[in-house]
């Protein structure tokens, strides 16, 4: 199981900064999500092109407001300039993002996500003609000499997941706990990619870690910190099927050893990837990059 790590973009210079070190200890992917801020994607292209040995990838792009052509032309860019380390994740978004935010219906997520596959991965080999209920994508586009990134599907639920197994290359999982990955996210998604033709999927696991010796503050601070992703319906689906009250229950939090030890076992699971969120103080911050460096080499 490699080893990386999940977070955001913030202030340009510090992720360039954040990813070099990543990369200078070893690590072997930075997996940066996609909100309301700076471009994730153009990000990825600008910093990342010196980096030779990390994998870089977003986690996700929301699919509704960029037209698969549109994205395969950003990821193809991207995916140039970092000499082929890009992976491309991609997800349905919420509902209370998509209706209000893009004005675009949360109808259907599933079927709109089949078309959005099937059209991407024709414009990612730079020519494609497809024509669904929801989505239209004919063209050519010219890039040439870009490799066609890996694409990445933020799949949680039972038809998500046989989507992703039949059309895409893996998975990223957010809010999604070891039992959950053992008895969901795993089998569905293999038995998918084998009923399809596919290689194994990839699957990256993306939790929250804190390395502490005071484990009730940092658990109180975990739960703080990702007490809304619990009000998001997807992702409180997952917390339910962990058996999990609230998302701060899900991570990783403890001794170096102890944290170690909880990252290991999830290679069992068939976890391929595994992308630690590092959260507490300075101190507990700085405690968890070197366990992650640590793992990686």
């Amino acid at each position: 199981m490699r080893i990386g790590i999940f977070d955001r973009v913030g202030d340009v210079e510090r992720t360039a900064s954040d990813l070099r070190a990543a990369a200078r200890d070893g690590v072997d992917s930075y997996w940066l999500t996609q909100a309301f801020g700076t471009d994730t994607l153009t990000v990825l292209g600008a910093v990342a092109r010196d980096l030779p040995g990390l994998r870089v990838g977003t986690a996700v792009v929301p699919v509704q407001p960029r037209h698969p052509m549109a994205l395969a032309q950003q990821a193809l860019t991207a995916n140039l300039l970092v000499g082929g380390r890009l992976a491309l994740g991609v997800g349905p978004s919420h509902p209370s993002v998509v209706e209000p935010c893009w004005g675009v219906p949360y109808d259907r997520p599933v079927r709109y996500m089949r078309e959005y596959l099937e059209a991407l991965n024709g414009a990612l080999t730079q020519r494609v003609r497809f024509r669904g209920e929801v989505l239209t994508a004919r063209g050519d586009l010219d890039i040439p000499g870009a490799p066609v990134p890996p694409v990445l599907v933020a799949a949680l639920g039972p038809r998500m997941l046989e989507l992703t197994g039949a059309l895409a290359d893996g998975t990223i999982t957010w809010m999604v706990g070891p039992r959950t990955l053992r008895e969901l996210t795993v089998p569905a998604l293999r038995r998918a990619a084998a009923r399809a033709g596919r290689p194994d999927p990839e699957i990256v696991a993306a939790l929250p870690v804190c390395v502490t010796d005071d484990v009730p503050a940092a658990r109180a601070a975990a739960e703080a910190e990702l007490e809304w992703y619990g009000t998001l319906p997807s992702y409180r689906a997952m917390l339910d099927r962990e058996g999990c009250e609230t998302p701060g229950r899900l991570a990783l939090i403890g001794s170096a050893d102890r944290v170690a030890a909880r990252i290991g076992a999830l290679a069992g699971l068939g976890v391929t990837t595994f992308a630690a969120k590092i959260l507490g103080t300075r101190a507990e911050r700085a405690a968890g990059r070197a366990l992650v460096a640590d793992l990686a080499r």
